[in-house]
């Protein structure tokens, strides 16, 4: 039988990532990877998920742990999200949640919710390879989401409806962004938001990496930004996508979405027909785990992650051939380095994994149009100082060389 006559043709815009491959690779105990944008698993909060699953299936909760429940979401987690919101400046009650299965969900979902095939979605450039996948289902064609320029709403029009179809939503990284670790700075946040005004389109704030600042004064979301312009809540634009999975477990796959109850509304109704509901049990654990102690541990993770990205730093300044450069985030997982112009990241990485046995991403993955051969992300989350600074000794010398 041949399946291709079969498949719906949006398959062939789906391909396997790059990163959920290069994982396979921390099995292997002499590869020294950069390449998985993960927690490290040692400063997971254990005792405390011990204690909260021990807590949500004790006698008089269990039944509500392991049974069915609403979409909307645990509402005691709900509730304690919404306050965390309250004080990033966005006022907001639990009908402004949707608990999703981890923040990529939410994602998918809003792709499902606002792209007809022909759309288009703007987007970083390069941007989140998770959220290209995302979106790849739903038929978009992309444009480079410029945040700082003078490229006109009309010119993004213009070119959306040439491509047979209308601009939908701008989709930005705002905190210590997957893949570059760059940080989108107020300017940018205020055009990007006057820019979708004009489109009269959706923003998606993907915050995943928001509670993760090592350096710095921290910038308003884009959605308490707009809530400082609009009002309300009801009357923004902006949807806000977080996350637990960098900061108590990703394991747990859970998210939340924050925005309009028009919005989350007709979330509601895709997350019925997709799954009825996240894991109850994991919401539970997870209420428990972040009412007890979620602003000490981020702080604890916080000083561990910025003394990596310290070291990864001072390893790039002191390995690092001239005609390399990397940028230099503020808090987040990753460093994005940018090769000589003639040098390809996948190439590289073959030689690297032969030879030097370190691992990382090459950049292109990163690009809606697959440019960006010359680059490659670095995450600095899983592994200790000495050994950041020997992969990075072992990978400068393969560039120099090249």
């Amino acid at each position: 039988m041949d399946w291709n006559t079969i498949f719906a043709s949006r398959m062939g815009r789906m391909k396997a990532s790059e990163i959920r491959e290069l994982l396979k690779l921390l099995d292997q105990p002499d590869i020294i990877s950069f390449a998985g944008g993960i927690p490290d698993p040692a400063l997971f909060p254990t005792a405390a998920f011990q204690t909260a699953f021990a807590d949500a299936l004790s006698s008089g909760k269990q039944e509500q742990a392991l049974q069915y429940s609403v979409s909307e979401g645990y509402a005691p987690l709900r509730k304690w999200i919404a306050g965390q919101m309250e004080k990033l400046g966005v006022p907001c009650d639990i009908d402004n949640i949707l608990i999703t299965s981890g923040s990529q969900q939410a994602l998918d979902y809003l792709g499902k919710l606002m792209l007809s095939p022909n759309d288009t979605a703007l987007v970083g450039w390069p941007t989140y390879l998770g959220a290209l996948g995302a979106f790849n289902a739903y038929e978009p064609h992309y444009d480079r989401l410029v945040a700082h320029g003078n490229r006109s709403a009309a010119d993004y029009a213009e070119t959306a409806t040439a491509n047979g179809g209308r601009v939908k939503f701008a989709y930005a990284s705002v905190d210590f962004a997957n893949p570059t670790g760059e940080t989108l700075d107020l300017a940018a946040r205020q055009n990007i938001l006057a820019l979708a005004d004009d489109l009269d389109c959706a923003v998606i704030e993907d915050a995943a990496y928001q509670s993760l600042r090592f350096d710095g004064d921290a910038i308003p979301p884009m959605l308490a930004i707009e809530i400082m312009r609009k009002g309300s809540i009801e009357d923004c634009r902006t949807i806000y996508c977080g996350s637990f999975s960098k900061t108590l477990s990703p394991g747990l796959r859970v998210g939340w979405i924050c925005a309009s109850k028009d919005v989350i509304g007709r979330l509601v109704l895709m997350k019925q027909a997709a799954d009825l509901h996240s894991s109850t049990i994991n919401q539970m654990a997870i209420c428990h785990v972040a009412e007890t102690m979620f602003d000490d541990h981020v702080a604890t993770i916080r000083d561990v992650y910025r003394t990596r990205r310290d070291a990864m730093l001072d390893a790039l300044q002191t390995h690092m051939p001239k005609g390399v450069h990397w940028t230099k985030p503020e808090g987040g997982m990753f460093v994005w380095v940018t090769l000589p112009d003639h040098m390809n990241g996948a190439d590289l990485l073959a030689q690297s994994l032969k030879s030097q046995r370190v691992a990382f991403v090459p950049g292109s993955a990163f690009y809606a149009d697959g440019s960006g051969t010359n680059t490659l992300r670095l995450s600095f989350s899983r592994a200790d100082a000495p050994t950041i600074s020997e992969g990075i000794k072992r990978l400068g010398a393969l560039i120099a060389a090249a």
